[in-house]
């Protein structure tokens, strides 16, 4: 019996990059390849890399030589935004064949077999996931100061309606009870027809999406304050399956760095679009980014974000450390932060953040609420998140991935709320 071709995916970077490599990995499973299991050799391998950082750039160049290391003879392709920035440093690594810029990305296959019919671009599970995040938009028109996406990625563009409506339907036919919205800059959504006059913005999108039989729960990924107007915050509080939980991006709590960034809107805007949706909904939590020690961040700058912080008391906070790419204004900046002031003020940020956290999950603490499972039980419990993304664990035998159950809260941990199963 003949042995089928396998193949490997590596992602880094974000929920677009997943969104991209899921569809890879289904296109090649129409082809017949199945996914190469841990130590076996991959005919093929695909690596979509990343370069928000230097330290993404590390991780993607680190993932190409390892799998030519671990892989002999395979043909290794490249895509996604480091290849985009620095290609010909990527050509050169060994086993490197084929390298596809971010704007033939949706003909990755088609380019790497240019004699075979390729399968639609598109996603039909999301595996190791519950949630499957879908794409809606791309690239990016915003150009802040620190951010080389609009250079690699290109333009805002937006996928029509009607197609991602109907891959959402084929995701919830395949047993997908939550569905994240996302995109480079999601709040340029426009689903209307090329010559429409007039748009399908991102509520309207949203409410399509709510709307379709079988779904649980809707999410909309990462979005900029003054992008969240009342029509999409009607959207999400009046929604039957929206969740009440947003990843608003902050950046920095200083209107001053924020200026410097070249970002939209300013504190004060962010204060109110956080107070906007927690007055209509007190449960509504919020995760965010922040960008430690931007050029010229002073000790008052920092206090800012400090105090935003402490205003917010968001969920989750992801934490970068400023990290200086070609070809963008901030890499030019005067008043460098040295190094190790950086670390300090990130520990710092990430001692509250994770302090916070904690205070918001200890207000639930004897409630029962609906959590999405997202693994079976290991040595340290099933894990799942309400759908205001608290993360729980519960020690139960019975629970499978994708359980949509009853829990009561009955502690808190400093990795989530630990729950018991309500018969």
């Amino acid at each position: 019996m003949e042995r089928k071709k396998k193949f490997r995916v590596v992602t880094l970077g974000c929920r677009t990059n997943q969104y991209e490599s899921q569809a890879y990995s289904d296109q090649l499973r129409q082809l017949g390849y199945l996914p190469a299991e841990e130590g076996e050799e991959a005919e093929l391998c695909i690596v979509n890399t990343c370069t928000v950082t230097e330290s993404a750039d590390s991780s993607s160049r680190h993932q190409i030589r390892g799998l030519a290391r671990q892989n002999p003879g395979t043909r290794i392709i490249v895509t996604g935004c480091l290849a985009e920035r620095k290609p010909d440093e990527l050509q050169s690594l060994p086993g490197v064949d084929l390298l596809i810029p971010n704007k033939d990305k949706e003909n990755l296959l088609s380019l790497t077999f240019p004699n075979e019919e390729i399968p639609e671009f598109a996603i039909y599970q999301f595996e190791a996931h519950t949630r499957a995040f879908v794409k809606v938009q791309d690239g990016c028109n915003s150009f802040c100061t620190y951010c080389i996406i609009p250079y690699v990625r290109g333009r805002s563009r937006s996928r029509r309606l009607e197609e991602i409506l109907e891959e959402v339907k084929g995701l919830i036919r395949n047993g997908y009870k939550e569905v994240v919205l996302t995109g480079i800059n999601i709040g340029d959504f426009d689903g209307a027809p090329e010559g429409a006059e007039t748009p399908i913005r991102l509520a309207d999108l949203v409410r399509a999406v709510d709307a379709m039989e079988g779904l649980k729960r809707l999410r909309v990924s990462s979005i900029d304050p003054d992008e969240v107007d009342d029509d999409l915050a009607d959207a999400i509080l009046n929604g039957k399956n929206t969740c009440p939980s947003m990843h608003v991006v902050l950046q920095s709590g200083s209107n001053v760095i924020l200026k410097r960034m070249n970002r939209k809107y300013t504190r004060e805007i962010f204060l109110e679009t956080v107070e906007k949706l927690k007055a209509a909904r007190s449960d509504f939590s919020f995760t965010t980014d922040v960008i430690v020690g931007f050029p010229g961040e002073s000790e008052r700058d920092f206090e800012d974000t400090v105090e935003m912080m402490d205003k917010v008391r968001f969920a989750k906070v992801h934490m970068f450390p400023f990290s200086a790419r070609e070809r963008t204004r901030a890499a030019l900046y005067p008043n460098k932060v040295p190094q190790e002031l950086i670390q300090s003020r990130k520990q710092r940020l990430l001692r509250i953040a994770e302090r916070h956290a904690f205070e918001l999950r200890n207000t639930y603490i004897g409630q029962r609420r609906l959590v999405l499972f997202e693994n079976e039980e290991n040595v340290k419990g099933s894990r799942g998140h309400t759908d205001n993304f608290l993360p729980v664990v519960v020690n139960d035998t019975k629970i499978k991935a994708n359980d949509l159950l009853e829990v009561e809260f009955i502690d808190n941990h400093p990795d989530g709320l630990v729950g018991r199963i309500l018969q």
